[in-house]
């Protein structure tokens, strides 16, 4: 097999909302591969949040194949759809989604719960990739004891504590003022070039102009599919760390 991660063939997605069917996707067919940076946009209503549901493996499509690294998982049930995400994805929310009575390194562990690992690997595991994203100091903190920064950094040491195939960040900034974000985005750099696949899922042009592929959705089809020649990079802002 070539090294493609994931492969949309003619997906369509309707729900039926009384007696009208939405169409929210209308036979998408497209192709990501390994360690690529892609940044899926779309107004309102354009199906982003449906697709990013089906590549995340929380939907179905209504037609269509998914192949996530080569296995179709279209047509899987909840419980293997459920231990395909635990193993294959990581996710990162715009509200963290972290559990407020655990400690920092209790919701990075977690994932690893799920996974069957020992206690032992849990906790190596965990304390690596809180290094990882620079909180080592704040590993016994909880969600509420953390700044928006630090609870961002904290959701995405839990989505790369599986050694997922994708990390899937859906506004992964929203919620964050403008200079967290650029402390965000420079660490989701870092991990795309550490081998990472990124799909970023974002309605603002500067955090996708970071990606280095840009799909558009309008009206549940792929508007446009292009390459960004120049993303941009927050390396530089790598000496202006926070305290």
């Amino acid at each position: 097999m070539n090294n493609e991660v994931i492969k949309l063939v003619d997906i369509t997605r309707y729900f039926k909302v009384g007696s009208e069917v939405v169409k929210a996707l209308r036979g998408i067919s497209l192709t990501i591969k390994k360690n690529e940076f892609v940044a899926l946009m779309g107004p309102s209503g354009s199906g982003k949040s449906t697709l990013m549901n089906l590549l995340g493996c929380l939907d179905t499509p209504t037609n269509g194949r998914y192949y996530l690294n080569g296995n179709d998982v279209s047509k899987l049930d909840d419980n293997s759809l459920a231990e395909i995400r635990n193993k294959e994805i990581g996710f990162v929310f715009q509200t963290f989604n972290l559990l407020p009575r655990s400690t920092a390194l209790e919701n990075v562990m977690l994932p690893l719960i799920y996974a069957g690992f020992s206690k032992t690997r849990r906790l190596e595991r965990a304390t690596e990739v809180m290094k990882d994203v620079q909180l080592s100091d704040r590993m016994l903190h909880k969600p509420n004891e953390l700044s928006g920064g630090q609870r961002q950094r904290v959701a995405v040491a839990r989505a790369l504590v599986n050694h997922p195939s994708i990390i899937l960040a859906d506004e992964p900034t929203g919620n964050l003022d403008s200079k967290t974000s650029i402390e965000i985005m420079g660490l989701i750099e870092e991990i795309h070039k550490a081998g990472n696949t990124i799909i970023v899922v974002t309605h603002e042009e500067d955090i996708a102009s970071h990606a280095h592929r840009i799909i558009r959705l309008i009206d549940g089809q792929v508007s446009s599919d292009t390459i960004n020649e120049n993303p941009r990079t927050m390396s530089h802002y790598k000496l202006e760390k926070t305290n």
